[in-house]
């Protein structure tokens, strides 16, 4: 790679930049008493470049969505991500000393809550799949010449979720995504895997084919070069390997192990600082950013996607059985004609989840993600970051693999749409391992969820326009046998709302189901009748937020015997939302739940053997009628 050195001045001014996002970060970690003073050292040059003579960017309106995008997937780098926003003016340089603090919104990883970030990140692993979510964005959706830069440590890059996204950056041929990995030696408690052979890291990323740039990441000239050279790349993403020295700068602690995530001491931290600052050339400090290109303002006409969302579901009470996948995949594809934010990521089984009728309609935003779980949900935050509402559709048990890039996405609260299909042992022969048993207290466990459970076709319609329409991430969950249809096709559903299925005034006991057990306790309800005896039930269909209130009243309605059945494991799931939910009141509670590892075998089998059966619930019933607490 040819390099032509840059006027001196500007050299020393991107030097004098880079010596002050050290100081700034030294300055911080040390006022903090914590922090990774060495991860930002080693990168200081390499943000320097970035910030100051290759991003287009308006550092007073961060929220531009014509800016350049820039993505710390080494998250733990803050400090010296808060320093260069503050160097380019976004905020006083007096606020850096606040990081930390817990009245500061410079946390010790970025999080949504500065205007600068798009989605958290300090998970390692995550920086790049999110950045090409969003640097698809840019070539599919506009505007067509932003590009996409993303920092990544030398460590992360041992992870498989790294390797995901690369291989699927160069079959789209993703040139406006550009990758840096800061090659410092060092890791946590220990070397990393390659260390510096950046000739390694060269062979193994152009094997992925991509465009592979090494350079000696202190070098101004060098770095420039090597991102000028993939400004000019139109083929195929670029990465530059940035051969660097953790604690660059910093006397007596460069190169040197066990300084990971450890802020200076005081008299430490005012050495360091009074050396770099020696550093200084004094080089004239004026920067202009540069500024994205002035657009003029679209006249496009968006469809609020709410124009047709009281279109009814093609389903009928006594016809033809439908599958709440099928229901689900029906609404998609209806609401790919109306809302044009709607995109879908497919995991391969898009012939499974029925999303192929999506494709069919707006084969535009449909993209083949293949069997890497992890880079879907990946991409799906860095789309979401963008505007768009993507549905990442995958089978129940294999959302589980993602769950790491699922909870950063709900501490960045994007408005991410994942749908888990096949879930529960319900769904057959397939057996253990094909089993989502888990879903439901993996996604209620994240605050900003809403999580919601339909039993039939019709109501997996409206759920899916629901979750559309929702603003924040939402969990579909859906099984895959064909089932009766439940509800008339105007059938009204909200979030936050159950659906009382069966009541009367001598209701003497409650059971609350989800999914395919709803079919269960109805099929209870009738053989309790013939005998009876009255219960009243509950589609629970909202598992979070849960209708507390309904409940409640029920609850109460019914003498405060509780039954609930669910396709699910008994810790987390339908059954533990209700008991919380019922917290304080005076019930007399039964969980019906799977409670132990299951097997292949036919599903009406493995509903009676596994305990979440209509004869289960029957029995349920009739021992806590029995039961001295009723007597």
């Amino acid at each position: 790679m040819a390099v032509t050195t840059p006027e001196r001045t500007t050299v020393d001014i991107l030097q004098d930049k880079a010596t002050r996002l050290r100081i700034d970060s030294v300055r911080s970690t040390t006022a903090a008493g914590s922090g990774h003073p060495t991860s930002c050292a080693s990168a200081a040059e390499i943000m320097s470049v970035l910030f100051y003579s290759v991003l287009r960017y308006d550092p007073r309106d961060p929220h531009n969505r014509d800016n350049d995008v820039f993505v710390l997937s080494k998250g733990h780098a803050a400090p010296i991500l808060y320093a260069a926003w503050a160097e380019a003016g976004a905020f006083p340089r007096e606020k850096l000393l606040t990081l930390r603090q817990i009245d500061s919104d410079l946390e010790g990883h970025p999080t949504p809550q500065l205007p600068f970030i798009d989605v958290a990140t300090g998970s390692l692993g995550q920086g790049l799949s999110v950045s090409l979510g969003i640097a698809l964005h840019a070539k599919r959706f506009g505007p067509s010449d932003q590009r996409v830069y993303v920092l990544m440590g030398d460590g992360e890059s041992a992870e498989g979720s790294v390797w995901e996204a690369a291989q699927w950056a160069t079959l789209h041929g993703l040139s406006n995504l550009c990758a840096t990995i800061d090659i410092n030696r060092l890791g946590q408690s220990q070397p990393t895997m390659l260390q510096r052979h950046l000739d390694i890291y060269k062979a193994r990323w152009e094997a992925f084919g991509w465009q592979a740039l090494s350079v000696d990441g202190h070098s101004i000239p060098h770095l420039q070069a090597a991102y000028e050279t993939a400004r000019l790349t139109t083929d195929r993403p670029t990465i530059v390997l940035a051969g660097t020295i953790k604690g660059k700068g910093f006397v007596d602690i460069e190169d040197r192990e066990h300084w990971h995530g450890k802020a200076l001491d005081h008299d430490t931290a005012a050495k360091v600082v009074v050396d770099l600052k020696q550093q200084l050339t004094g080089a004239d400090t004026e920067w202009t950013p540069h500024l994205p290109p002035a657009r003029p303002l679209s006249t496009t006409i968006m469809r609020d996607s709410r124009v047709e969302s009281a279109e009814k579901s093609p389903y009928v009470i006594g016809g033809k059985e439908v599958a709440t996948r099928k229901g689900f995949a029906d609404s998609l594809a209806a609401l790919a004609r109306t809302d044009p934010r709607i995109v879908v990521l497919d995991g391969d089984v898009k012939n499974s989840t029925y999303t192929e009728e999506f494709e069919k309609v707006a084969p535009d935003r449909f993209f083949q993600g293949y069997i890497a779980e992890q880079n879907i949900v990946g991409m799906a935050m860095g789309l979401a970051a963008r505007g768009k509402v993507p549905v990442a559709a995958l089978f129940a048990c294999f959302v589980t693999r993602a769950y790491d890039f699922i909870r950063l996405a709900a501490i960045s609260k994007l408005n991410i749409k994942l749908v888990g299909t096949h879930a529960g042992l319900s769904i057959g022969e397939d057996g253990p391992t094909q089993m989502g048993l888990e879903d439901l207290a993996m996604t209620c466990a994240e605050p900003t969820f809403t999580v919601l459970y339909p039993a039939d076709a019709t109501s997996a319609w409206q759920a899916t326009r629901l979750i559309a329409e929702h603003s924040g991430p939402c969990y579909l969950r859906l099984g895959r046998p064909n089932s009766p249809i439940l509800y008339e096709p105007d059938e009204r559903f909200a979030i936050g709302q159950c659906k009382v299925l069966r009541k009367s005034g001598q209701d003497q006991a409650l059971v609350i189901a989800g999914g395919i057990t709803v079919f269960e306790a109805l099929a209870a309800y009738d053989q309790l009748q013939h005998e009876g005896i009255s219960i009243r039930v509950i589609d629970l269909f909202s598992v979070r937020p849960i209708d507390r209130d309904e409940l409640i009243a029920s609850a109460r309605a019914t003498g405060g015997i509780i039954i609930t059945v669910e396709d699910h494991y008994e810790h987390g799931g339908l059954g533990d939302a209700v008991l919380s939910a019922l917290a304080g009141e005076r019930i007399q509670a039964y969980k019906l739940a799977v409670r132990d590892i299951p097997h292949s075998g036919q599903p009406k089998e493995l509903i009676e053997k596994f305990g979440i059966s209509a004869g289960r619930i029957v029995t349920t019933v009739k021992s806590a009628l029995r039961s001295p607490a009723c007597s």
